[in-house]
C-alpha cells in the first residue's frame, strides 16, 4: 500500500516546480523595491520629487548593469514582475480614485484633461512616425507616457502596443527626464501667471492646468507645493481624473493596433461564421486589467474601505509597482538606449513643450467657452 507522501508528492512538487524559476528574480525585485521604499522616506529625496517608483527604476538599472552575469538566473522572476505584478499594481491603483473626483472637476476640467490627453497622444504618434522615423510602438509609448501618467502609463501601454524591451527603456527615461524638469518649472510659471493672467481661473484654474499637463502624480504633488493650497488641490484632482482615463486609452490603443496589423496583412483571409467580425476589429489584444481598474474605481466610489485596510492596500500597490519598476530597470540595456538614438529624446521634448504651450491654449479656450 503506498504511503500518504506518494499521493501528496505530485501536488506540492508541481507548485514548487512552477515557482522555483521565479524565486531568484522575485526576491531581487522585492529587495530593490524595499530599498527604494526606505530611500523614498528621506525628506530630501521627497522634496526633490524622487518617488519610490523612480528610485526603484534607478536601483534596478544600477544592479542590472553591475550584475549582468546573473541575468539568466533572475530573468523569469523579473519578467513576471514586469508583466503580472505591474497589471496587479495598476488594478489596485484604481482604489485611489472615485467617480466623485470627476464631479468635483466639473465639465470644463474633464474636457481640458481629455483634450490635452488626446492631442498629446495623437501628436506623439504622428510626429514620432512621420518626422522622427521612430518605431510605431516607441512613438506610442512616449506619447502615452507624456499624455497620461508618465512611467506607469508607458509600462501599462507596453503590452497593449506589443512593444519590445529595448523600446520601453528609452520611453521611460525620456518621460521621467521632462516630468522631473516640469516639477521645477511649473511653480515659477505659476508666479509668472499671477502677474500676467495668461492661464484664466486664478489659482484653481492654474491648478487644473498643472494637473492636466504635468507627467506623473508625484511630480504634480511636488509642483503643487510651490503654489497655493487651492492650486495644489486642484492640480492633484485634475491629475487623478487624467489617470482614470488610462483604461479607455488602453482600450483605444488596443483597437488601433489591431486594425493597423490587419492593414499590414491585407491578403490574409479568414473563414468561418465570425470572419466578418474578425476583419472588422482586427487582432485586438484586449487589456482585461483595464476593466479591472475601472471596476476598482467604481468599487471605491460605492464602498469606502476602513482606513487601516485602505492604507495597507495603498502600500501593497506601491510595493507591486515598485517591483515592476525595479524589473524594468534590471532589464534596461544602456546599449539599447544608445542605439535608439536621439529620436525618443526629441519626441519627448516636443511633447513636453506641447503640454506647456498647447495645454495652456486648451485650458484658456475651454475656460472662455465655458
Amino acid at each position: 500500500m503506498p504511503s500518504s507522501s506518494t499521493f501528496a508528492s505530485p501536488v506540492l512538487p508541481l507548485s514548487w516546480h512552477r515557482l522555483r524559476p521565479l524565486a531568484p528574480g522575485l526576491a531581487l525585485c522585492l529587495a530593490l523595491a524595499t530599498l527604494a521604499w526606505l530611500l523614498g522616506q528621506w525628506p530630501w529625496l521627497q522634496a526633490h520629487g524622487f518617488s519610490v517608483l523612480t528610485l526603484a527604476i534607478v536601483l534596478g538599472m544600477v544592479v542590472g548593469w553591475g550584475c549582468a552575469r546573473f541575468a539568466n538566473l533572475t530573468e523569469p522572476g523579473v519578467q513576471f514582475s514586469r508583466q503580472t505584478l505591474l497589471r496587479l499594481g495598476i488594478v489596485l491603483y484604481g482604489l485611489k480614485l472615485t467617480v466623485q473626483d470627476i464631479g468635483q472637476m466639473g465639465v470644463s476640467g474633464v474636457l481640458t484633461d481629455a483634450l490635452v490627453l488626446s492631442s498629446t497622444l495623437v501628436l506623439g504618434a504622428w510626429v514620432g512616425r512621420r518626422w522622427l522615423k521612430l518605431d510605431r510602438e516607441q512613438a506610442l509609448l512616449i506619447g502615452a507616457g507624456s499624455a497620461i501618467c508618465g512611467a506607469a502609463a508607458v509600462m501599462a501601454a507596453a503590452p497593449v502596443v506589443k512593444a519590445r524591451q529595448e523600446q520601453i527603456a528609452p520611453a521611460i527615461a525620456t518621460v521621467v527626464v521632462f516630468g522631473t524638469l516640469a516639477m521645477f518649472f511649473y511653480p515659477w510659471l505659476y508666479h509668472w501667471n499671477q502677474a500676467l493672467g495668461w492661464i484664466p481661473g486664478g489659482d484653481r484654474g492654474f491648478g487644473l492646468y498643472t494637473g492636466a499637463t504635468v507627467h506623473e502624480v508625484a511630480q504634480v504633488v511636488v509642483a503643487g507645493r510651490g503654489m497655493s493650497a487651492e492650486a495644489a488641490d486642484a492640480a492633484v484632482m485634475a491629475k487623478m481624473v487624467r489617470v482614470m482615463m488610462l483604461a479607455p486609452c488602453l482600450l483605444g490603443l488596443s483597437m488601433w493596433v489591431g486594425r493597423w496589423e490587419r492593414r499590414q496583412a491585407p491578403d490574409s483571409r479568414e473563414a468561418g461564421p465570425n470572419a466578418d467580425a474578425k476583419r472588422r476589429w482586427g487582432a485586438v489584444s484586449i487589456p482585461w486589467f483595464a476593466f479591472a481598474f475601472i471596476g476598482m474605481v467604481l468599487l471605491n466610489s460605492w464602498w469606502t474601505p476602513p482606513a487601516r485596510l485602505a492604507a495597507e492596500l495603498a502600500d501593497l500597490d506601491t510595493l507591486l509597482l515598485a517591483m515592476a519598476m525595479a524589473a524594468l530597470g534590471l532589464g534596461t540595456q544602456f546599449s539599447a538606449v544608445k542605439r535608439s538614438g536621439a529620436g525618443p529624446l526629441w519626441l519627448a521634448l516636443l511633447l513636453a513643450v506641447w503640454l506647456v504651450v498647447g495645454g495652456g491654449l486648451i485650458q484658456r479656450a475651454v475656460a472662455l467657452i465655458g
